[in-house]
């Protein structure tokens, strides 16, 4: 699924600087206590493969369980108060830093951006700026036509054959898009908006684009239930494939 979920947690700390794992600090202004100190002490959190992180700081290293609240540092096992480790793991969780328990860090198969997805969730994955989701209006690169996207198939652009039994990534209007893209589904609309509303996208030919070849305009042109119930129901009838 392009974003704020790349940035630095400090102006002066570059994504570099954070593969490595140098301990950074965020803007501590307002805050007092606890928050104050997760906030403005050097720490570099680095996740862990059962969902806990390990935060290092000045004085010491510590792993943080951010789903059952506890750490292994004294503040958290000792005296029973959300220690600043805590804090650090969820704000860097909320800006997007390190992956949410459950997520693990991905690369998007357009840009190679950095991105999270569900642990276990082995298809390719894209950035919330090369992402499309049902709904969508986007633009067919090739053809300059308007489309909505219907879903997407799950499947990279050399995997994805089409009814013509032709793989996604052999049609000549696709060698310029990776052939390692996710692939989507989208149908050509004739104007903006729908004439018919979102029903006027049922009976349409599905075609498959590879995720790059689709320009976003507009995210959540139209309800993305009400497209696939629109679709669904005529999906078996229609032609899949990708427009040559």
């Amino acid at each position: 699924m392009t974003h704020t979920r790349n940035t630095p947690a400090s102006k002066d700390r570059s994504v570099v600087a954070r593969s490595i794992r140098e301990k950074t600090t965020f803007p501590a202004a307002g805050y007092a206590g606890r928050t104050r100190r997760a906030r403005e002490e050097p720490m570099a959190v680095r996740p862990l493969r059962d969902g806990r992180y390990v935060v290092e700081t000045e004085g010491g290293t510590y792993v943080a369980d951010v789903e059952a609240g506890t750490c292994t540092c004294p503040d958290s096992s000792i005296r029973h108060v959300r220690c600043k480790h805590l804090r650090r793991v969820a704000i860097e969780i909320t800006a997007r830093l390190v992956p949410a328990p459950g997520e693990r860090t991905s690369a998007c198969a357009v840009c190679g951006r950095r991105t999270f997805v569900p642990m276990f969730d082995h298809a390719p994955s894209l950035c919330e700026r090369h992402d499309h989701a049902p709904g969508d209006l986007v633009r067919d690169r090739e053809t300059q036509s308007l489309l909505v996207v219907v879903r997407a198939t799950g499947e990279r652009a050399d995997e994805s054959v089409t009814e013509q039994g032709i793989l996604v990534s052999d049609y000549e209007t696709n060698a310029n898009y990776g052939r390692h893209e996710p692939v989507f589904e989208a149908v050509y609309v004739d104007s903006v908006p729908l004439s018919g509303g979102v029903a006027d996208l049922a009976n349409r030919t599905r075609y498959r684009f590879p995720a790059s070849r689709l320009r976003p305009v507009e995210l959540d042109f139209a309800d993305s239930e009400a497209v696939r119930g629109a679709t669904d129901s005529t999906r078996s009838e229609l032609m899949q494939s990708s427009p040559v």
